[in-house]
């Protein structure tokens, strides 16, 4: 992920091309670029903006990027 100053946006750059974020999606994957769980990054998106329940958009937006290979996950055992 990036900031690109043309589109005055973050960006995410993949094999198969380039997705624009909005601010919702760049403050996620800001967070998931640390090992954490689904959990740790809904927990912290919740204490950052307490007045939106956020979790269910949260957790649909990491299975469409994962969906879309924008990111990995792995399975803790």
């Amino acid at each position: 992920m990036q900031w690109e100053e043309a589109q005055q946006a973050h960006v995410l750059l993949y094999p198969e091309g380039m997705v624009t974020l909005n601010g919702p999606a760049a403050e996620i994957l800001t967070r998931c670029r640390e090992a954490k769980s689904v959990t740790q990054v809904v927990e912290e998106l919740q204490q950052a903006f307490p007045q939106d329940d956020i979790a269910a958009d949260v957790r649909e937006f990491l299975e469409d990027a994962y969906a879309n290979g924008w990111i990995c996950i792995e399975r803790a055992d």
